[in-house]
């Protein structure tokens, strides 16, 4: 699957870091990671620092895929909000996938502490109402997030404007958010993971499964045998196609990173990351080289060359909503990209196994804009299965909750995500 267009930024920035080899030979492992990006990383990382002996195979070069075009915006809000999470699931499982999405953003920046130049950021992040009738929602968010401690403020009017410089109704500034380079975090997980004694390969895609009830042998493009004790299908949005049933829908993000601002121009949009209550919605960040980021214009184009031929015309529309917010900043898109991602119906994730493959196939599908985030959570949740534990999120974030509801049915989203 081709799920990138234009000119990633992160990829341009960091080139291709490192050149893995292919399997050439059979080999056996206790756990297999199918995925190179960032989710398998992740999961590999926690797998091998707890003992387990880890492989990874990619199909393509590490990182090349969707990490790639990440935007990389760290955040604990998910793309359904709180309230309307409640309503589907009780408030209680709710707030327990909110915090669990506030504790992986620590936990995120303890595993950048252990590595180099991933660029790791703590930031701010506002969520700001894009028009007035907005309003009502908004703030019964607010207060919904308040009362179970997450920390929230509101901002009036007069505040937003006073502080970011630009006009809407009314937002909520959560204290808790941070940026990060996707594409050098991965690079960098997968080779302290090869000094633990783990391997990583690339150019080499999983062509079958067989799995038993003591391993799973999987099978390579060239005919060569992999076998597991246990396999972690880790391929992002390529995942859905190692399941009969549909578990998601394949969209389309675009975005664009400008030159290097002068840090008097970006004001407090160095600190902080803004997105909006409108469905598709605009989000920017800053870069750790004082650039300005931006994305959103989604659509449901699932055929690269069509996304391909859009991303000009995507970034300029873009660039042009930033420009009507902050008509002073020079926002000129010097790389300009589209990446696939996969939306589910609720705006969470599916980590575990599915019945279609039995209990040693786990999949790690970090669907939706909290990618990066939902990857950490995953990698505790996976290893935590490998090793027969209970986890808190086990039911939540499993298959189990699409019994009876097909993707898309009984959603109040209006979808739009954020490339992560």
């Amino acid at each position: 699957m081709d799920l990138k267009s234009g000119y990633p930024f992160w990829a341009i920035r960091n080139g291709l870091m490192h050149a893995y080899p292919q399997v050439r030979q059979a080999l056996r492992c206790d756990v297999l990671v199918v995925g190179g990006g960032i989710s398998g990383a992740l999961v590999a990382d926690e797998l091998s620092r707890h003992g387990h002996d880890v492989a990874v195979v990619e199909q393509r070069d590490i990182g090349w895929g969707s990490t790639a075009a990440s935007t990389a915006l760290l955040q604990y809000e998910i793309d359904t909000p709180l309230q309307q999470l409640a309503r589907r699931y009780g408030e209680e499982q709710a707030v327990l996938a909110y915090q669990a999405c506030a504790d992986a953003i620590p936990a995120l920046q303890k595993v950048a502490a252990r590595l180099r130049g991933t660029d790791f950021e703590k930031h701010r992040s506002l969520y700001y109402a894009s028009r007035r009738r907005d309003m009502a929602a908004l703030m019964d968010e607010f207060e919904l997030r308040r009362r179970h401690g997450l920390a929230v403020h509101w901002l009036d009017a007069g505040r937003i404007q006073e502080q970011y410089g630009f006009s809407a109704p009314g937002a909520i500034l959560s204290d808790l958010a941070a940026s990060v380079d996707p594409y050098r975090m991965t690079y960098q997980l997968l080779a302290a993971l090869e000094r633990r004694g783990g391997q990583v390969f690339d150019r080499t895609g999983i062509t079958s499964l067989e799995p038993s009830a003591r391993q799973v042998r999987a099978r390579t493009g060239h005919g060569i045998t992999i076998t597991c004790k246990h396999l972690v299908m880790a391929t992002g949005y390529a995942s859905q196609a190692w399941l009969r049933q549909r578990v998601a829908r394949n969209r389309s993000s675009y975005a664009f990173v400008t030159d290097p601002l002068p840090a008097a121009r970006l004001g407090e949009l160095q600190a902080t990351m803004l997105w909006e209550t409108a469905r598709p919605y605009l989000y920017l960040r800053s870069t750790a080289d004082h650039r300005l980021l931006a994305g959103g214009e989604d659509d449901a184009v699932d055929i690269p060359a069509r996304r391909d031929a859009r991303v000009d015309r995507k970034a300029r529309k873009l660039a042009d909503k930033v420009g009507a917010l902050f008509p002073h900043l020079p926002l000129v898109p010097t790389f300009a990209w589209a990446g696939t991602f996969a939306e589910t119906s609720d705006g969470l994730p599916f980590f575990g196994a599915h019945p279609q493959w039995g209990p040693r196939v786990q999949f790690a599908m970090a669907y939706g804009g909290n990618g990066i985030t939902y990857s950490m959570i995953g990698a505790g949740l996976i290893r935590a299965a490998i090793e027969r534990r209970g986890h808190p999120l086990a039911k939540l974030f499993s298959f189990q909750r699409l019994a009876g509801a097909a993707p898309g049915q009984g959603d109040d989203r209006h979808g739009s995500s954020r490339i992560c």
